[in-house]
């Protein structure tokens, strides 16, 4: 009888997209399900992978709502219980993030095994708080800060996630840069305000010296037209987009990106081999986003600066720079493909296959 699975997720893409390839990479060898809130749901195709919905509220310091939150909390919790129980789950495979609190605690109580999963460099609360409990956690660094020096055996190190069609797409391996240099601008799901004002500012700068062309994520549909008309003042070109599932197709029109740092993002940055400048969100839980950036600055494999230190001209004469001397540019694209180089589907599938099997 197939070993029964239980992948819970939920909250940001950084958490349901690695949590949608676990499920790619386990179900042919086992019964997989997996659990999502609302705010997660959105990355879901309900087509190709189902899903049940466990909402769980985040617990607020309003004296007057908390009683409320509590009584929500309660009842996800029976949700999660019940899952459990109903579908003689195996193994809890979690994400992480507050969403899955119900659902490690459900499994403890119910004595299943539990594995996390962590794809940042810094270890996340719900994470550090259910480490003792599990059996192994799922990374991609041994160096991953607040991570007790106890349970560094159940370090289990993988290559990054990445969706198994990337493997099958062109990476970009040129070897010099288009004439018009293409910027592809990410500002997450989170916090992409300030690239929506502030990057705008800095590519219609680049453009009056260079030609410059964009693909931009913008906040909500609500900036299209604000950022399409500032754009088309000054003729440059652009194309402009919310959220895009298949945000992978673009990443082979560009030469260079101006991105968040979260783990999921510059993964598949470094995977199709497009140099990057990292501006990691200032509000990301534990500053988790600048430390995903310098692990792979340390690496020499992107550029780094924090947001409260951005000051455009310095940005605009490195991209400047970049374009007329391309050694640097071209020493980050060579470095990505070496490190990307044992980076295939059936390595990670194989290794995934032996730690459900083994434990």
């Amino acid at each position: 009888m197939k070993k029964k699975i239980l992948i819970s997720t939920g909250g940001s893409g950084g958490h349901v997209i690695p949590g949608i390839i676990l499920y790619e990479h386990l179900k042919n060898n086992f019964e997989v399900f997996l659990t999502s809130d609302k705010r997660g749901a959105k990355f879901i195709d309900n087509e190709i992978v189902k899903y049940t919905l466990i909402e769980t509220p985040r617990l607020t310091k309003n004296i007057i709502k908390l009683p409320l939150d509590l009584i929500f909390l309660i009842l996800s919790f029976l949700k999660a219980f019940n899952f459990i129980r109903k579908n003689n789950i195996d193994i809890l495979i979690s994400t992480g993030g507050y969403m899955s609190l119900p659902l490690c605690l459900s499994a403890k109580i119910l004595k299943k095994k539990i594995f996390l999963f962590e794809p940042n460099n810094v270890l996340g609360r719900s994470n550090k708080l259910f480490l003792k409990f599990s059996k192994k956690i799922i990374c991609y660094s041994k160096s991953i800060i607040n991570f007790p020096e106890l349970y560094k055996s159940k370090l289990f190190l993988i290559n990054p996630l990445i969706r198994k069609e990337f493997y099958n797409e062109k990476r970009n391996v040129d070897s010099k840069i288009n004439e018009t240099f293409k910027i592809l601008i990410i500002g997450g799901s989170q916090g992409a305000e300030f690239f929506d004002n502030e990057i705008s500012d800095l590519v219609i700068d680049l453009f009056k010296e260079n030609k410059v062309s964009i693909i931009q994520q913008i906040t909500n549909e609500s900036k299209r037209k604000f950022l399409s008309d500032k754009y088309s003042k000054f003729g440059l070109k652009n194309e402009l987009f919310n959220f895009d599932k298949n945000l992978f197709q673009k990443y082979q029109k560009v030469d260079f990106a101006i991105t968040r740092s979260g783990a999921s993002t510059i993964s598949e940055l470094i995977f199709f081999n497009i140099p990057f400048l990292a501006i990691p969100l200032p509000t990301a839980k534990d500053n988790h986003q600048y430390y995903n950036a310098k692990n792979y600055l340390d690496q020499k494999l992107c550029w780094l600066v924090n947001q409260t230190e951005y000051k455009k001209e310095d940005i605009k004469e490195l991209i400047l720079e970049l374009i007329k001397n391309p050694k640097n540019y071209l020493d980050k694209k060579s470095n990505m493909l070496k490190f990307s180089k044992e980076s295939r589907w059936d390595n990670i599938n194989k290794k995934l296959l032996e730690l459900i099997n083994e434990n």
